[in-house]
């Protein structure tokens, strides 16, 4: 993530991100949600904030699911179920579960039935928001497979030359394993910017930078300046003339494969809490030798990280390498949280009866 958007030094308390697990799993329980799904919703979360990916983690999105809870938005006991099923896919009612948990139950229902037939994909509706979508699409790469996923949501992002939001900014996620090298994870919003990063930009009080959001009228801010109290997201790229019928046409396909195909949320046409995701793995096994693929894939990211820096650079990466590397740094110096973040960890905990959230 862009320097732009971390917490601000001053502002940072630094948490082990164990720590942080374990808290989050219990507020999780306290909501009702099973030990196992409070576990598992607990670790796709603190996984984000682990790679760096903070707009997807705690600070953002866990307040929002405690809110849900307490308004029976989140069903904490669902008795999701398959509804259309062949050899190669399925689609799933989630009951209103909640997407952190029901998106690896489906990634875990597609890799098995790559296994038997190559490719697995499996299509979600009646579901809630699922986090960090790369959480999902990695879940496949210690199965020798590729992973990729989805989900679909409100509109919240101006279509190119649009004056009011009609799409998602619907988060497209693949996984691609190596062998020495990193994986290749590339987890990007359609629109230029997750909404999530703007919230962090208030909470720091950091200005808005060009071609992330438009105004009331629909025009591209191009210009830093403040944060709009409306949250209006661009296309990717951003204006026409710098691609953003791309970004655009990216949301609508991701929200037709995981809203329209599942029956599921997309833009404003069902009402809100019919989230819908879409997941699919590839066994590379089935196209060609693993070992072999996997060699491949370091001897491409090696040529790829070893690209001579443009001027005023000093490295090249690619899409997970980063994320990899800040892992490393954050499981071993503790994970960044914002002060406020905390206090509101702490009066949370308080009011649940559980124990306050550790410190390094």
């Amino acid at each position: 993530m862009l320097e732009h958007f971390h917490v601000p030094e001053k502002d940072r308390v630094m948490i082990h991100h164990q720590d942080l697990l374990k808290t989050t799993s219990d507020i999780f329980e306290a909501m009702g949600m099973p030990y196992e799904d409070a576990e598992l919703a607990a670790d796709a979360l603190v996984t984000a904030d682990r790679r760096g990916c903070e707009t997807h983690g705690v600070s953002n999105m866990l307040r929002a699911y405690v809110q849900a809870f307490s308004k029976g938005n989140i069903n904490p006991t669902p008795k999701w179920k398959i509804t259309r099923e062949t050899s190669a896919v399925a689609t799933i009612d989630a009951d209103k579960g909640h997407g952190l948990v029901i998106c690896p139950r489906a990634m875990d229902i597609a890799i098995e039935k790559a296994k038997k037939v190559g490719i697995g994909a499996v299509t979600i509706h009646n579901s809630t928001h699922a986090g960090m979508m790369a959480y999902h699409a990695m879940r496949a790469m210690p199965h020798d497979m590729i992973g990729y996923a989805i989900t679909g949501g409100g509109a919240v992002m101006v279509p190119t030359y649009g004056a009011e939001p009609r799409v998602g900014a619907v988060p497209h996620a693949w996984a691609v394993p190596a062998n020495k090298m990193p994986p290749f994870v590339l987890d990007i919003s359609s629109s230029s910017v997750a909404a999530n990063k703007i919230n962090l930009l208030r909470r720091t009080g950091a200005p808005l930078l060009p071609g992330l959001l438009a105004d009331e009228d629909g025009t591209p801010l191009m210009e830093v300046g403040p944060v709009p109290d409306v949250t209006r997201l661009l296309p990717w790229g951003s204006t026409r003339d710098l691609g953003s019928h791309k970004g655009y046409g990216m949301a609508v396909i991701g929200q037709v494969f995981s809203g329209i195909l599942s029956a599921g949320l997309f833009g404003i046409s069902n009402p809100p809490g019919n989230g819908s995701q879409f997941v699919a793995a590839f066994s590379i096994d089935a196209f060609r030798d693993v070992a072999d693929f996997k060699n491949s894939m370091d001897e491409f990211l090696t040529y790829l990280a070893s690209t001579p820096p443009a001027r005023g650079h000093y490295r090249v990466y690619y899409a997970g390498l980063p994320e990899h590397e800040e892992t490393e740094i954050r499981d071993k110096d503790g994970i960044p949280l914002h002060r406020e973040v905390v206090e509101w960890f702490d009066t949370t905990t308080d009011k649940l009866k559980l124990d306050r959230l550790g410190r390094t």
